[in-house]
């Protein structure tokens, strides 16, 4: 399929995802973020192309330890912050797939398994203009997915660094509400869950 062109399939599909996560109970902000995205897919048939230069759908992991004590964060190259790790649909409506490729493609980490096929986190954020890239938004469905921290870590180019995080620490690297709200939602009671 060629950039921009609609897959009906994959966007009922993904239509979905995003109205079910809308039927949650969601703090206001989260709530308004999940409104925007669903009227921007519905606005956007191309939303899952880097061409859409409004704006587009990225798949973020949100990398966890089987207690769920620790998180995978990334000290992103470009943005020069520690983040999740995650990245461009570039044309695929299964998010939950980009999240877990994302994953693979950015830590080396094989033996990684998707939690749960529902969207964990949205959070619709501005990335700034750089190049000939002009400014825009990301609409980023993350997914919680379970590695193990003993397996070998290899950092890209996109990365400065790749670490496992104590959820308690994770403030301490990056204050900013949207991960703050992924270690708030990280539930104790699936410690241990395989």
């Amino acid at each position: 399929m060629s950039p921009g062109a609609p897959n009906p399939r994959g966007l009922v599909a993904l239509m979905e995802l995003l109205r079910t996560h809308a039927g949650r109970e969601l703090a206001p902000h989260e709530a308004a973020m999940t409104a925007a995205t669903i009227e921007f897919v519905e606005q956007h048939p191309d939303c899952l192309w880097r061409s859409q230069l409004r704006g587009h759908l990225t798949g973020s992991a949100w990398v966890v330890d089987a207690a769920r004590r620790r998180t995978l964060l990334t000290h992103h190259r470009k943005l020069d912050k520690w983040l999740q790790l995650g990245g461009h649909a570039d044309g695929d409506p299964d998010l939950p797939a980009v999240a877990l490729r994302e994953a693979a493609e950015e830590s080396g980490l094989t033996r990684l398994r998707l939690v749960d096929r529902a969207i964990f986190d949205l959070d619709r954020h501005w990335i700034p203009a750089r190049k000939d890239v002009p400014a825009h938004w990301h609409f980023d469905l993350r997914f919680m997915i379970e590695a193990d921290p003993d397996e070998p870590l290899t950092v890209t180019d996109e990365s400065h660094d790749l670490a496992w995080v104590e959820l308690e620490r994770v403030s301490a690297l990056n204050p900013e509400e949207s991960m703050l709200r992924m270690v708030r939602k990280t539930p104790a009671d699936h410690a241990g869950m395989s």
